[in-house]
């Protein structure tokens, strides 16, 4: 049995035998970068070094990174979705490229010293070219000698997917096997390893997607080989720099590694549903996707909490995220019937589980219960106000007899039926309804009975009022709920939800501009500006640059006065005046704090850290990127100064 400490460990001692620095883990809540709610993935704050900037660790880095992904929060429950996870991954800045890659890879897979998998249950993808971006030869040949040594057959599939005795190597398209930030940028085809979950059911054969689909194939690890510059016009041109990004996920490898089904069977999540079961008195067995979902949003949570930066619930950007997974968890708390305040006691077994690995925690605890106390209290008073307003969608509608409503509801097929129905009535598509419900009833006396879809979206939209709690309180009054519409509506949004974010996402890091970089040299003005003036206990707590505006979060007890404010603005274009040289060094961190660099010094920086110097008034721990001369900032003018959250400031300024 290999716990996640070993994994992890492993991982690390392996790349440094390669050469590799080891780098902490970044913030879950990047820093300076609009581009982004949350650290998706290992890569996310290296992309400056992915694209030419120099690493304090070198060319070569490997690190465990804390990753929090958002977009299948819905899908939280079945056996792989997370919305907080732990990426392993190894990096070359412009140094090694496919060959060491893929080598090393199956090394830490298969080599008795490191994870030592059976050879004969891996399988690989690569990229099979389209676009005009040829097939990837060079890591097709690569994998085929590196099996070929293993006694493998390395044979290639077809377009079919087909595997048979002889293939091993499946080539895939763009949508599985190329990989890049947003819609320009660094980008490249990826190589991806599947290990066979259950060779007990005999030979693997049949067509890749669909062994995937069924989890007999999972994937274990993803080497993206990014050697190309897609620019706006689609182009992909070659980079200069040719990098190597990879990602290996903690929880799906020890869930391989020890022969579990599924990743909530591993001891990173065993005490969290113990604790459930201990709080609400029912069996996990009983009652798996409502535990899946508490102990995995709880989590997310309380990593999200835990992180330095004081985020807290409410209702935009990164706090409605927050907001949504405590409520979440709640309500299907509610539904398995702990009707106590009890996330914070779930949030304290995590704390007990990663309090080794990521100490953060453990020093934020009390702001992590503190939060989680306030948020349960919070939402117990909106679904009050969600049932009085439910109350009043019912009042609106027109009871069917008991006698009528028992019988159908005696019929339906889990409501399937009910809610086809429903929908052909509502398209005037059923005239005859009574001949499905097997009693008589019109059309109109249906829709009288109804609760629509998007009348109960409304609620779960607005208060977050469970769509089981609306069908509940329609059934006690012999009433329907549209619930085909409410999944239609719920779609819907979440439709235009990924349309918002896949804007908010796209270019990331990979779009710098000239106009950015000097936004973000201004914040550092503006931070020397605000210890100059309020103080020096001013910390950032937060930063995100478009290339219209900066906003920066800062620590402060009350609102500045209209003449705080003036002086900062003008400090900040005295010092843009005196044409101050952007300068940057690389030292240890030790050195950075007897130079007096701001910055705080926790684990996550490495040995040495990059140090951003502007004249004599900034002295700033950053990775870039940045203007050369505060000449060229123009004019530094503050439009708004407001609270964002308790004790923390949030300013909003603009170049001109």
């Amino acid at each position: 049995m290999l716990t996640a400490k070993e994994l992890r460990q492993k991982y690390l001692d392996f790349f440094i035998s390669k050469g590799h620095k080891v780098i902490p883990s970044a913030s879950l809540i990047p820093e300076n970068d609009p581009t982004v709610l949350f650290t998706t993935a290992g890569m996310h704050p290296l992309v400056p070094y992915l694209l030419g900037e120099k690493h304090p660790g070198g060319k070569r880095v490997a690190n465990v990174q804390k990753c929090i992904r958002t977009s299948d929060i819905d899908e939280v429950g079945d056996n792989r979705h997370l919305t907080f996870f732990e990426m392993m991954g190894n990096w070359s800045f412009g140094d090694y490229f496919k060959k060491e890659a893929i080598e090393w890879s199956w090394e830490f897979l298969t080599d008795k010293k490191w994870l030592n998998l059976d050879p004969n249950r891996i399988y690989i993808t690569v990229f099979k070219g389209e676009d005009g971006i040829p097939r990837d030869e060079e890591s097709i040949k690569i994998w085929q000698e590196v099996l070929k040594k293993s006694g493998l057959e390395n044979g290639l599939a077809g377009d079919n997917q087909k595997i048979d005795k002889k293939t091993r190597i499946i080539p895939l398209g763009k949508e599985d096997n190329f990989w890049i930030a947003g819609a320009t940028g660094p980008c490249g085809g990826d190589t991806e390893m599947f290990y066979d979950t259950r060779p007990q059911e005999g030979k693997l054969t049949g067509k890749f997607s669909d062994l995937v689909d069924n989890s007999r194939l999972i994937e274990i690890w993803n080497d993206v080989f990014m050697e190309f510059n897609k620019t706006a016009e689609g182009l992909y041109e070659p980079l200069k720099q040719k990098n190597v990004d990879t990602g290996m996920g903690v929880e799906r490898t020890i869930t391989v590694l020890n022969g579990f089904d599924n990743v909530f069977q591993t001891e990173l999540f065993t005490p969290i549903l113990n604790k459930i079961e201990e709080l609400s008195g029912k069996s996990y067995k009983d009652n798996e996707r409502a535990f899946r979902i508490i102990a995995d949003h709880i989590k997310a949570a309380t990593m999200i909490m835990g992180d330095n930066k004081n985020l807290i619930p409410s209702n935009v950007d990164r706090g409605y995220v927050l907001r949504r997974l405590i409520r979440r968890a709640v309500r299907y708390g509610k539904q398995l019937g702990i009707n106590t305040t009890f996330t914070f006691k779930v949030a304290e077994v995590v704390i007990d589980i990663y309090e080794d690995v990521y100490p953060e925690v453990k020093k934020n605890k009390e702001f992590i219960i503190n939060q989680l106390i306030l948020e349960e209290d919070k939402f117990a008073k909106t679904l009050i106000d969600g049932i009085k307003k439910a109350k009043k969608i019912l009042d609106t509608k027109t009871s069917i007899s008991s006698k009528k409503f028992n019988k159908i509801m005696q019929t339906q097929n889990k409501g399937e039926i009910l809610g086809q129905t429903l929908k052909d009535i509502r398209e005037n598509k059923d005239t005859k309804a009574y001949l499905k419900f097997g009693v008589p009833l019109t059309q109109e006396e249906i829709k009288k009975a109804t609760i629509t879809g998007k009348e109960a979206f409304d609620l779960y939209q607005s208060f977050g009022f469970p769509r089981d709690m609306m069908i509940e309180l329609a059934q006690e009054k012999n009433l329907f709920v549209d619930t085909v519409e409410f999944r239609e509506e719920l779609k819907k949004h979440q439709e235009l939800s990924r349309k918002g974010a896949s804007k908010k996402f796209k270019g990331g890091l990979a779009e710098v501009t000239e106009q950015t970089a000097k936004l973000h040299t201004a914040t550092h003005l503006l931070l020397a500006a605000l210890r100059q003036i309020l103080g020096s206990e001013v910390q950032q707590k937060g930063s995100n640059i478009t290339a219209e505006r900066l906003r920066f979060d800062f620590n402060y007890d009350q609102k500045l006065t209209p003449e705080q404010i003036k002086e900062v603005e003008d400090l900040v274009n005295a010092k843009i005046k005196e044409n101050l040289p952007v300068s940057w060094q690389e030292m240890s961190v030790d050195d950075a704090k007897k130079q007096g660099a701001i910055g705080v010094f926790e684990h996550k920086y490495g040995e040495k850290v990059k140090v951003y110097i502007i004249g004599d008034f900034s002295k700033e721990i950053c990775g870039g990127p940045h203007a050369k001369n505060t000449n060229e900032l123009g004019n530094f003018k503050i439009q708004k100064e407001e609270s964002s959250s308790a004790g923390i400031r949030r300013i909003k300024a603009i170049l001109s």
